[in-house]
């Protein structure tokens, strides 16, 4: 009897190393694997591959690292010498899954025609002697022509020249049909309801974590309450029939610690009736307090992986039926099935080679929000060939499809090759282009081209009502980091809005100036006449008449500037700096204003105060006894004249020289210390 394989030298080689083999391996279970995620825990599943080419991939257990698997697979094998090698990750929703361990089970090494027990001991190929748990496997290695097999299984003999070509076929379904969800479950996060207290001052900033199967949504922090009120609205994937069990945590967050657990409750979905909202309280485990859903169950969206050859959009009766479904008559039914978005992903060129071969092993992926869909991988190959379909469902028509390509790695996570984003409203159906692959951030290109033509089709008056209810959020989100770079991108983005807006005050303050005698005359007889015939159905009116305008006499669009040139460390710096003193200049500004307005309320300088109830007695007075028509009229005349009155006078803003008098909360501070030191010095007793 051979004994069990685990990773290392390979043993003693047997007899026969060449031929046609029949390898039935069922994979049984898991012990002790590595910890992946935050919880403590992990998402494990194992793929096989044989000769750098992956055969197998088992489903994923969720967080537990003494999976039971009980999977079994059959795989034709034409070469002893080359290992089977064994890899087993943790998935993660959205993110790059991360590497458990690995192990080779040499085929040399097992005793044929009976089914033998298998431990591999899992190993990290950079950290050799770290303990990363076992597999449990039952092998059995036949040859093809044995009579034992022959009895055994008759109708799986086939040979060697269809043997890869049944394995990549088998294999492509598999992926396909991991990838497909059968329905959508739509929650409504309501609110809390009586939580428990976790900080000192006997309230808590609670937040909810939401988990079905491999996806996670994490709705945003409350603070300092424990009746939460979320209002938060997002879908998740049913990849079961069953529907699977939704698990709910609700916590504490902390800033600078661990954050607090509060409680966590569970529904199973398959208890609920599809196509009908369910409102539900669910009561917290080891803990008190309420969580309120609504929970909505709907069938299938329009989401599909084809070959080229079997292309939805490409039939004429599908096609039409499609276009019928979304055709205006049908524009409020189902308000959330805005259209659909087919994808043809052919090809991509000129790919970075990422393995020290000089080589890749490009694999794709897509995503329209939250829909996520993958090809499979093309290995060694920089000129990679997909020819696959995709079709997703469209739910806002603002979505922007993104298209990745990585590079399939052995032991550690896929490496990133480019990426292009594409709004839905910018694309062109049926137009087969190359995008040019650019880095992360999609501010400049890396190497290679992706070649792609797409097909959205949508309901125009779905989509117009969609766009004035809140956005789907992503589920996974990056935790927000420090960044000078994006602080001074940012920083100039503001700079140029409000540089935008100098821009029109100066515009307008010219004309008040006189600078041009013809610019002023003509916008004061469009003031007045304004003001005299003004009416509310002109504020949108003059804002028609602005898009209208910019539509027919805009010849380009604006677009952000991007600083392109090379700057030294000192530039860099000194650009760093000026963006700390303007923001903490602008921050002084802000808050002494909302200062100084506060202390004229709260009395902090009387004389201001009283000052402040007669001028506003006055407006009072005024506004009461004078239609608003004409006080803005005699504001208007007024500025306009005051520089033709006095052409030497200094122009000024009554409201903002009135607050300037009115100290800050730190010129209080300030002045009530320099006082009671002086009164200290004056009466030492």
């Amino acid at each position: 009897m051979g004994a069990p394989c685990s990773s290392g030298v390979p043993p003693e080689r047997s007899i026969h190393s060449s031929g046609m083999y029949k390898l039935e391996i069922e994979l049984k279970r898991g012990n002790n694997l590595a910890v992946r995620d935050r919880g403590g825990s992990s998402d494990p599943y194992v793929k096989f591959k044989l000769a750098g080419k992956e055969v197998f991939r088992s489903k994923t257990i969720h967080k537990n690292l003494n999976p039971v698997w009980e999977e079994k697979t059959t795989l034709v094998v034409d070469c002893l010498s080359e290992p089977l090698y064994v890899k087993v990750f943790d998935y993660d929703f959205g993110l790059q899954d991360d590497f458990m361990g690995s192990a080779y089970l040499y085929l040399e090494s097992l005793e044929q025609q009976r089914m033998i027990p298998v431990t591999l001991a899992l190993k990290d190929p950079h950290h050799p002697d770290q303990d990363l748990g076992t597999l449990e496997l039952a092998v059995n290695l036949t040859p093809k022509d044995s009579p034992v097999e022959e009895r055994r299984d008759s109708t799986v003999r086939m040979s060697a020249d269809y043997s890869s070509q049944f394995s990549s076929v088998r294999l492509s379904e598999l992926h396909r049909k991991s990838q497909l969800w059968r329905g959508i479950v739509s929650i409504a996060l309501i609110e809390g309801r009586n939580l428990i207290p976790m900080d000192p001052n006997g309230l808590s900033d609670p937040y909810v974590k939401f988990r079905l199967g491999p996806q996670k949504y994490r709705s945003k922090t409350v603070p300092k309450t424990l009746n939460p009120q979320w209002r938060e609205q997002f879908d998740l994937h049913l990849y079961e029939e069953t529907g699977g069990v939704l698990e709910i945590t609700v916590w504490d967050r902390d800033t600078g610690r661990r954050d607090d657990f509060i409680g966590r409750c569970q529904l199973d979905l398959s208890t609920l009736a599809k196509e009908q909202t369910h409102h539900l309280e669910l009561p917290l485990e080891e803990s008190r307090g309420y969580v309120v859903l609504l929970v909505t169950l709907t069938a299938s969206a329009a989401v599909s992986i084809a070959d080229l050859s079997v292309t939805p959009l490409d039939d004429p009766q599908e096609r039409r039926e499609i276009l019928k479904r979304y055709s205006l008559l049908k524009s409020f039914s189902n308000l959330r099935d805005v259209g659909i978005v087919q994808v043809k992903v052919m090809r991509a060129e000129g790919l970075m080679a990422a393995d020290v071969t000089g080589k890749s092993d490009p694999f794709c992926v897509l995503e329209l929000n939250n829909d996520r869909l993958q090809t499979h991988t093309v290995y060694k190959n920089l000129n990679p060939e997909w020819n696959k379909v995709f079709t997703f469902n469209v739910k806002d028509i603002h979505s922007v499809l993104e298209v990745t390509v990585f590079d399939e790695d052995r032991d550690r996570s896929a490496d990133f090759l480019g990426k292009v984003a594409l709004p839905l409203l910018h694309i062109r159906n049926g137009e087969q282009k190359s995008y040019v692959l650019k880095n992360k951030e999609l501010t400049g290109p890396t190497k290679g081209v992706i070649y792609l033509e797409i097909d959205v089709i949508y309901n125009t008056v779905k989509a117009a009502l969609r766009t004035v209810v809140p956005a789907e959020q992503k589920y996974i989100e990056e935790e927000p980091k420090v960044s000078k770079h994006l602080l001074q991108q940012n920083f100039n983005r503001v700079k140029r809005c409000i540089m935008v807006l100098i821009s029109y005050g100066t515009y307008i303050n010219s004309c008040f100036e006189w600078e041009s005698a013809q610019r002023s005359i003509i916008s004061f007889v469009l003031f007045v006449v304004v003001v005299w015939n003004f009416e509310l159905y002109m504020l949108p009116l003059a804002l028609l008449l602005l898009l209208v305008w910019n539509y027919f006499f805009s010849s380009s669009r604006e677009t952000a500037d991007t600083e392109s040139e090379h700057r030294g460390f000192m530039d860099k710096l000194y650009a760093i700096q000026d963006v700390f003193i303007s923001v903490q200049n602008a921050l002084d500004e802000v808050a002494s204003h909302g200062e100084r307005i506060k202390n004229t309320v709260n009395w902090t300088v009387p004389f201001l105060s009283w000052l402040a109830i007669t001028a506003l007695c006055s407006a009072t007075v005024l506004l009461y006894l004078i239609p608003l028509r004409y006080l803005v009229l005699a504001w208007g005349v007024n500025k306009f004249t005051k520089k033709l009155r006095d052409p030497y006078m200094i122009d000024n803003n009554e409201l903002l020289d009135f607050l300037s008098r009115v100290p800050s909360d730190v010129q209080v501070a300030t002045l009530s210390s320099s006082f009671f030191f002086k009164r200290k010095r004056t009466n030492p007793s």
